[in-house]
Order: structure tokens, then C-alpha cells, then sequence
């Protein structure tokens, strides 16, 4: 684990977890070998007995698969179950998730790693809010949009759509700019994505259901795990949630509920996640300020048709009425 990037809770808890680090367990990182041969073996096991299984089943254990896969993908990028990032990069690369090509995912995720500049319009680039300034300008359907995504039913219905555009606009991006690194890693994504789709035919199962029934509702199901999962608060450390979720949410999204313990220890394994959170629990919550949900249904009963207040980040409304006293 990276100790630039640690932030612990105090000395007794960097030595506990140096002492899990070197157990046999974490230091082979066995769960995550065993992680990425069930989800590659059940991916492809699934298309190659889809017609033994029937369309239904196999369409719902491939949305499982392809969802469990960008969770692993996550891991990936935080440096498991390797220390080589070229070689984590390899089991990361394949797009069963179609939409994102892994560099693009990578580099947007360490940049949002930075816990002092996590919400902030323009330095945060996973960030949900938007500058005072930049919400003004919006129009008022793009208004309703951005409302309706920041319900529960609209995150995972409209977001994984916003999001797709929002990724073509940067491959175009990236060509109209002639930015050869990410031409080039856009070129092996669509040579990547050509395989698949031959594989996808090879086994008889139509490419347009994959992307419809498939790979959107696997899109629809991140965003469960990343519903209110930061908010703006004036301590960073006090901006990531804490999710006590079920033991199924857990295992499909790798214990990033944990995600105030994630963005502390940002190095540490997602086997390790719950272990440390529970070891520290009423830590973690006065350190985060209560910023705790009971699991995810809590979020489903109060914000199914009700927006969640990630607009116009309040940081920047501040900074807006200082400069306009400063007038």
C-alpha cells in the first residue's frame, strides 16, 4: 500500500495493518487471483453455454459478471494483485464493459484521489457538482436533466447514458486534437472491442442485446454503489460516505461501500476494507462526521424520485459572493 497516500487514524493503526499486510493471505493477494479467474472463467463460461442456460439466465449472470468486472478493474488501478501497473493493466484491458477503455478510467480515477480537491468542479474529474458560475449558464431543460439524474431511478436509468455520450465526446475529443497517446489507446480499446464482438457472434449471441441488455444495465448497477457516495463538506476527510451494505452489495463492489476507509487507505485491498472498517468503526464515523447509511435501500427509500442536492457545489457560490463584493 502506498504510504504517500495513506491518511491513518494514528500510529496504532498503520502497525496493525502493516502486520495484516504480511500475512500470507494479503501478501500472495490470493482472493484477487481467485477474483479475476471467477469473473473472466464465469464472463466467458456464461457466452459459451448461453443457449444450454437460456437468454434470461444468461443475460442476468453476464450483467452480474460485467459489473463485478469494472469493480475489479477499480482494484486493478489501486495496484492488485500486482506491484507491476503494466502487468494489472493486462487483466484490466479487455472491454467487457464496452464503454470505457481502461487508460481513460485510470487516469480519471487517481486524479480524483486527491482527498483535498475531491467534489470540486473542475479539479475533481468524478465529481457530480458543478461551479456556481457553470450551473448559472445551464439552460433549463439541461437543469431538469441534471436534477433527474441526481435521483436514485434516475441514476441508474439516465446516468449510464450521460456518461456514454460524455465518453464519446472525449474520444472525439482526443482525435479532433490529434492527442496520439489517447488515439492510441482509443485504437487498441476498438481493436479489443472487434474481438469481443467476434466472440459475441462466434457464440451466436447478438451484439446489439449485449449493449442493450447487458452492458447498460451492468453501467446502471456502478452507479448504485456511487449514488451520494462523496459530498461537499468544508473537511475533506469528511467527504466520502461510509455504507454498512449487505454482504451481496459487498462482495459485488469489492467493499467500496467502505469508501471513507478506501479514500483514506487507497492501497488497501478490498479483502482488507471491511476488516480495517470494522476494527475502527466509531473512528471512521466521528472522522467522517456521520456521514454513515445503513446500505443501499436506505438510499432506494429516500431518494427514488427525490433529488439529492449535487448541483451547484457550494464552495463555489461562496467564492462567487466574495468576488462579487469585491466589485
Amino acid at each position: 500500500m502506498s504510504q504517500k497516500s495513506a491518511a491513518y487514524l494514528h500510529n496504532q493503526q498503520r502497525e496493525a495493518i502493516r502486520q495484516l499486510a504480511r500475512s500470507w493471505i494479503w501478501r500472495s493477494e490470493l482472493p484477487t487471483w481467485l477474483l479475476i479467474i471467477t469473473i473472466y472463467g464465469g464472463w466467458f463460461g456464461v457466452l459459451a453455454c448461453w443457449q444450454t442456460l437460456g437468454l434470461w439466465p444468461a443475460t442476468l449472470l453476464l450483467i452480474l459478471f460485467t459489473a463485478w468486472y469494472m469493480s475489479l478493474q477499480h482494484e486493478l488501478i489501486h495496484g492488485h494483485p500486482t506491484r507491476y501497473p503494466w502487468l494489472n493493466q493486462l487483466f484490466g484491458t479487455l472491454p467487457l464493459a464496452v464503454w470505457y477503455p481502461y487508460g481513460l478510467y485510470r487516469d480519471s480515477h487517481l486524479a480524483h484521489h486527491r482527498n483535498h480537491q475531491l467534489t470540486l468542479p473542475d479539479e475533481d474529474p468524478e465529481t457530480y457538482y458543478f461551479s456556481a458560475e457553470r450551473w448559472r449558464r445551464f439552460p433549463r431543460w439541461q437543469r431538469r436533466v441534471i436534477v433527474l439524474r441526481n435521483t436514485f431511478a434516475g441514476r441508474v436509468l439516465l446516468a449510464p447514458l450521460l456518461d456514454i455520450i460524455g465518453t464519446l465526446a472525449t474520444m472525439m475529443q482526443a482525435f479532433r486534437k490529434r492527442d496520439g497517446r489517447n488515439i492510441a489507446m482509443w485504437l487498441i480499446h476498438g481493436a479489443l472491442l472487434a474481438l469481443l464482438f467476434a466472440w459475441l457472434q462466434a457464440c451466436g449471441f447478438s451484439i446489439v442485446w449485449f449493449l442493450l441488455a447487458v452492458s447498460y444495465p451492468a453501467l446502471g448497477i456502478t452507479k448504485v454503489r456511487s449514488f451520494l457516495e462523496h459530498r461537499a463538506d468544508d473537511e475533506p476527510l469528511a467527504r466520502s460516505v461510509i455504507n454498512e451494505a449487505a454482504w451481496p452489495w459487498r462482495l459485488l463492489f469489492l467493499n467500496l461501500n467502505y469508501h471513507s476507509v478506501h479514500h483514506d487507505l487507497p492501497g488497501l485491498p478490498w479483502y482488507g476494507l471491511r476488516k480495517v472498517y470494522a476494527l475502527y468503526r466509531e473512528e471512521y464515523q466521528q472522522r467522517n462526521r456521520g456521514f454513515v447509511v445503513q446500505g443501499y435501500r436506505e438510499w432506494l427509500r429516500r431518494f427514488l424520485f427525490a433529488a439529492v442536492d449535487v448541483t451547484a457545489h457550494p464552495t463555489s457560490f461562496a467564492a462567487d459572493r466574495v468576488s462579487k463584493d469585491d466589485d
